[in-house]
């Protein structure tokens, strides 16, 4: 194996082992020497459980070889982002707080993946608590330029193929926009399809788990295999309506996402979809200001406990927002809820008849310097409608680096969203 050599899918690395082509301490092994060979300058990983991996990689070559039937992701590594808790792993939030801390159990996602057969190799890295103090994670493209936040690592280490996936959650565009900069599918579902129990939630209303990945067939795989819903993986062919939202924010978007855009819109058009453009919902910089608003008000009630015992081992820019948050009555926080809530219950009048729609997922290509981790402005509205919505890769951009699109669908509709990201997958593929 080459260094170099990216990870495999997982949906083939599932085949193989499955076959008996490969056996699991195998794949890890692999793995873990791609880590070891990358992660040095890539700094994806807080931390790798080596010894922990290929324990529960030698448990699954012992049922396969016993005839016990294997789960959909028997032998398939996983990168668990480091707010999510691991029983075997510590879990600091992004925070000297927790620094060595230990949970006493897996978070309720990481029970379910392993439960069906995914190995968890590593922690990987994030902000601060999720929010925006960047870790020590370079984009995978260019080693100067972010890698986006707030679920850096996961994103740095399937766009290395150091993994074929890697739990992710999103606040505004904490999974989006890293899988858009670093070149990957990164799927954030319906809130609470996967569940947060042992998550170190910041925003009840916003915080939601979801999933980056190479491809969009891989990442449905990966979500049905862990939710128990086969019904998440596409099938090719159908076709579909799509409604384009060029410029939610006129101004915001770079030359290159609009290009991504336009490719797009005109690979799917001849590949026979209805593709029409979207005027600009009035509504939509309220949304976007009214998500700001919950998250402030959210995260202050949130880590109140860390702001009273530890603020000294908070960032500047953390204790500057949670202030933001504190100075925020609790009538306007019902109130911005209680007009989401009206959106969201006549969700037709955004949509119309489209069956997705489709928009930039960040400005542009990732910037430059790892100070910052890039604009969710291009998240914000579908993260607090509680949609579902998934970024794919669309090319590049004047730099050499991934420009991506998104699509967002109904709550619920998750399905829907994976078979219109795979035409357009293939659409843009031809």
């Amino acid at each position: 194996m080459s260094d170099a050599s990216p990870c495999p899918t997982a949906r083939a690395l599932a085949a193989a082992f499955t076959a008996g082509k490969t056996t699991a301490e195998a794949v890890i092994r692999e793995t873990l020497e791609r880590i070891a060979a990358r992660d040095a300058t890539l700094g994806a990983f807080v931390v790798v459980g080596a010894d922990e991996a290929l324990e529960q990689a030698r448990a699954w070559d012992r049922a396969r070889k016993l005839g016990d039937k294997v789960p959909a992701l028997a032998g398939v590594p996983l990168a668990v982002k480091d707010n999510i808790d691991t029983v075997d792993l510590p879990t600091a939030y992004g925070s000297d707080i927790y620094h060595k801390h230990q949970p006493v159990g897996d978070a309720a996602c990481v029970a379910q993946a392993r439960t069906a057969g995914a190995i968890v190799v590593g922690k990987t890295v994030t902000t601060e608590f999720a929010y925006y103090r960047p870790g020590k994670t370079v984009n995978p493209h260019d080693p100067a330029r972010t890698p986006g936040g707030s679920s850096q690592g996961s994103a740095a280490a399937v766009g290395a193929g150091l993994v074929p996936f890697a739990f992710g959650t999103q606040t505004a565009g904490s999974i989006i926009r890293p899988a858009a900069y670093c070149g990957c599918v990164g799927y954030k579902p319906t809130w609470g399809l996967i569940p947060r129990a042992g998550v170190k939630v910041i925003s009840d209303w916003l915080d939601t788990v979801g999933l980056i990945a190479r491809d969009v067939e891989d990442a449905a795989f990966c979500a049905a295999g862990l939710t128990s819903r086969p019904g998440l993986k596409p099938e090719a062919g159908g076709t579909f309506k799509i409604a384009v939202l060029r410029e939610p924010y006129p101004g915001n978007a770079e030359p290159e996402a609009v290009h991504a855009l336009d490719r797009a819109m005109a690979a799917l058009e001849k590949a026979g979809h209805a593709v029409r453009d979207l005027p600009t919902p009035p509504a939509l910089q309220q949304l976007a200001k009214q998500q700001r608003l919950v998250m402030a008000y959210e995260m202050d009630k949130a880590l109140a406990d860390e702001r009273r015992r530890h603020e000294a081992k908070l960032s500047s820019i953390l204790k500057s927002y949670l202030d933001e948050g504190r100075s925020i009555s609790a009538r306007a926080y019902d109130g911005a809820i209680a007009a989401t809530r009206e959106l969201i219950y006549d969700i037709g009048q955004l949509f119309g008849d489209a069956d997705a729609i489709l928009s930039p997922p960040a400005p542009g290509e990732a910037p430059m310097g790892l100070q910052a981790t890039g604009d969710p402005a291009f998240n914000r509205v579908w993260t607090h409608l509680q949609l579902p919505c998934l970024t794919l890769p669309a090319g590049t951009g004047p730099n050499g680096m991934p420009v991506g699109v998104q699509l967002a669908a109904r709550a619920g509709q998750d399905a829907l969203l994976f078979a219109v990201a795979l035409a357009t997958e293939n659409a843009l593929e031809r």
